[in-house]
Formats: structure tokens, C-alpha cells, sequence
């Protein structure tokens, strides 16, 4: 995010990648892709496609991560509206994919703040959901299906994330069931570890739209004493249950190799795209590393 769009370019093809994924706004960022100014001006949407033919590296996904259905209607309106604009600028590249998040609305119209359920009782957390799935998620996620297939948009790839609704393998199934099959994981094996989820397992049931190569390191110490639901600051890793990791720093190259072999078993052939937040490393030496361990 430190240079230019050109300059990044030039960095990713001496390391041997052959695509990117762009952010275009939300928590991602417009470092490289502004899809807001892009749709809107044809000039520099003529000299963004000019720069990326220069580097040969195709775009995997347009990547617009947000809560879409805050409680805060503003909140909510800006991430939507960079959700909208993202795939009007997919139309504009050709490009087929988007990546997000589901979004997690409050308990009530009246919420100020979004309110992740994580149990069935009291039978309180039970009737929030109910609102949440029947009266937000699934009326916005066909409403956003709708506009993406008017605009060429087929696949939109959700993160599965904890603090969302959509957060595991049940509850990607569940939005995909009642919205259609345009609703795919992005999947991210880094938030399933920490959850106790096995990648593995995960890629052979959902239906896998793009992938992120990011690692996470159980600490079986504070695992022990508290569990893996960890609110302590990611910057204070010593005492947190797990951490974020570069790809072969939490689990070993076996494991590692087992992802990828999974992932042609299903049909995969797509992207293996290295998301950096590994805390303990500066990106040039993450990426680096995690780039190097993948080639083998």
C-alpha cells in the first residue's frame, strides 16, 4: 500500500506472482483501486487497464470487504455503496468476481452497533437471529445478487469471518440455499483454525469462489487457560490464544500441501491469493516467505 500502482506491479511480477487482488474500498482500502473514481472517470479507468496490461498480471477478484447491513443506516450506506460501485467497475474490467463480507446487522432496528450471535440460548440470541437472517441478511444479499447478475457478475465470494453472520461452513450453506448459487466462500483457512475448523474438511463441502493463503498459530498455553475466544489486541500477541501467521507458520508444509491438493480435488484451479497479517514480519518479508513456500 506504500507505492504506486505501478511500482507494487513491478514488486509482484520480480516475486513471480501472476495475479492481484485489488481492494476498491472498505476495510481493503483504495491504495490501488479507487472503484468509486474509476466507474466515474474514463480516463483514469484508461490508465489503471494500461498499467496492469504493462505487468501481464491478470485480477483474481475485486476485494470490497464491509459491513453492508451495519445498524448505522450511514455506516451501512457506505459500504454498500462501495459494494455497488465495485461491481459496476468489475463490468467495466470484464471481471466476474467480487469478495466480501456477509455483514452482521444489530439485535433490533433501533441498534446502534452490530450484534454477533454466537449461542442458541438464552432464547433471546435465538430470536435475534431469526430477525437478523429473515428480516436483514437475506432480503439485502438477493436485492445485491440481483444488481451483481445485471452487471455481469456472477461469483461473490464471502469471507468467512467471525463478527459476521456468515462465519463458518453452516451458515455460508444457509445464505447460498436461500439467496442462489452466486453466493460462494472466499475462503480464508486463517479464520477456520482458530474457530477449530479443519480446512481441509471445509473446502470439500462449500463451494470455493477465490482463496487466501494465510496461516494462523495456535498458543496452546493461553488456549488452555481461555479458550480460543480471544478479545486482547492483536498487537499484544503474547498474551492472545492465536495470532495471524505468514503460510507455514502455524501449520506446518504437510498440512499445507493437503490444502492445496484438496482444493484441485474439488475443481479449484484459480487464485492462491497471500493476505499479509502476520504482525511478527513486515509485509515485504511475509510475502516473501509465504510466496517462496508456496512455489515449492
Amino acid at each position: 500500500a506504500d507505492k504506486s500502482l505501478d511500482d507494487a506491479l513491478t514488486y509482484l511480477e520480480e516475486q513471480g506472482a501472476e495475479m492481484i487482488e485489488l481492494g476498491t474500498g472498505g476495510y481493503p482500502g483504495t491504495a490501488h483501486c479507487d472503484a468509486a473514481q474509476l466507474i466515474r472517470d474514463d480516463e483514469k479507468l484508461a490508465e489503471f487497464k494500461a498499467t496492469m496490461a504493462k505487468h501481464h498480471i491478470q485480477i483474481s477478484a475485486l476485494s470490497c470487504h464491509g459491513n453492508p447491513i451495519h445498524p448505522n443506516k450511514e455506516i451501512a450506506k457506505q459500504f454498500d455503496d462501495t459494494i455497488r460501485d465495485t461491481i459496476l467497475l468489475a463490468e467495466k474490467l470484464g471481471i466476474t468476481q467480487i469478495n466480501t463480507f456477509s455483514g452482521c446487522p444489530g439485535d433490533s432496528e433501533g441498534s446502534q452497533y452490530p450484534n454477533w450471535v454466537t449461542c442458541p440460548w438464552p432464547d433471546d440470541y435465538s430470536k435475534i437471529l431469526e430477525w437478523q437472517w429473515n428480516e436483514v441478511l437475506i432480503p439485502y444479499w438477493k436485492k445485491t445478487v440481483a444488481f451483481a447478475k445485471e452487471h455481469g457478475v456472477t461469483k461473490i465470494g464471502l469471507e468467512l469471518h467471525p463478527g459476521f453472520c456468515v462465519y463458518n461452513s453452516y451458515t455460508l450453506l444457509k445464505l447460498r440455499n436461500a439467496v442462489g448459487e452466486e453466493i460462494g466462500a472466499n475462503l480464508d483457512p486463517s479464520h477456520l483454525i482458530w474457530q477449530g475448523m479443519d480446512p481441509v474438511a471445509v473446502i470439500r463441502e462449500l463451494a470455493i469462489f477465490h482463496f487466501h493463503a494465510k496461516d494462523t498459530k495456535i498458543d496452546r498455553m493461553n488456549t488452555s487457560v481461555n479458550g480460543v475466544l480471544d478479545t486482547q489486541h492483536y498487537s499484544d500477541e503474547i498474551h492472545r490464544s492465536w495470532i495471524f501467521r505468514s503460510v507455514g507458520y502455524g501449520m506446518d508444509e504437510t498440512k499445507w500441501k493437503e490444502i492445496i491438493s484438496t482444493l484441485r480435488l474439488v475443481g479449484y484451479d484459480y487464485a492462491i491469493s497471500l493476505e499479509h497479517e502476520d504482525s511478527l514480519m513486515t509485509p515485504y518479508e511475509g510475502l516473501g516467505k509465504a510466496i517462496s513456500f508456496l512455489k515449492g
